[in-house]
């Protein structure tokens, strides 16, 4: 996870495009394909809420092996990086729109150490789009409503993805094509507040199944409204 400092440091230059300044937003991912081909997905067909400024979205570990990619570990180079960053912006007098954002994205499968890497992201400013029990109840939501529980396990979430078992889409289920999701945001929005409002205040986030908030990166992050 070295190279995020490099990464880091090139991203407070004179970003400019087409004449207006860049947000730099640098995102680690827990998987290797599913959510960096959403994110380019949703930055080819998305709509801007807000054309300027113009965001610069950079998958901080697209080279990292799956020994880096546990929640735990992503978070510690998140903060590393959002330190960098944030040091950065304040010597280059930069105005705080314009600072970069630091997310991850994760789920929480099985993974150890889930409410302790939510805490350190938390208090390193870091951003978290969370899914339970993965990253497909997002997919799912842009199709059809999410009601019960997976019980953590996420093959259950991914058996019910309507294109799961058709010729064109299962051979590379992993990846997030257009078809799937484009015109459906609105509905997967919606359909996210629905299944998330199913848990109390008092249910630890950890503990929700189902849920996701990756309508905040979208949003937040990406800056999209739509698409």
């Amino acid at each position: 996870m070295g190279k995020a400092k490099g990464k880091g440091k090139e991203s407070l230059g004179p970003a400019q495009h087409r004449g207006r300044r860049k947000r730099i937003v640098h995102v680690f991912t827990e998987g290797l394909v599913t959510e960096p081909s959403y994110i380019d997905m949703v930055r080819q067909y998305g709509v801007p809420a807000d054309p300027a400024p113009a965001v610069d979205v950079r998958i901080a570990n697209a080279n990292a092996p799956g020994s880096q990619r546990k929640p735990l570990k992503l978070v510690e180079a998140a903060v590393e990086l959002m330190e960098i960053e944030q040091r950065a912006a304040k010597r280059s007098g930069l105005e705080k729109k314009y600072w970069p954002q630091v997310w991850c994205l994760f789920d929480r499968d099985e993974h150890e150490g889930i409410e302790t890497a939510l805490k350190q992201a938390r208090e390193g400013g870091v951003k978290v789009a969370f899914s339970h029990p993965c990253f497909e109840v997002w997919r799912l939501l842009h199709h059809k409503p999410v009601t019960g529980t997976f019980g953590g396990v996420c093959g259950q979430v991914t058996t019910r993805l309507p294109f799961a078992r058709t010729p064109k889409d299962a051979p590379n289920i992993k990846v997030v094509l257009p078809h799937q999701v484009t015109g459906r945001y609105p509905e997967a929005r919606k359909r996210a507040l629905q299944m998330n409002a199913q848990h109390g205040d008092h249910v630890a986030l950890v503990n929700r199944d189902p849920y996701t908030d990756v309508h905040e990166f979208v949003e937040h992050g990406l800056g999209i409204a739509s698409y």
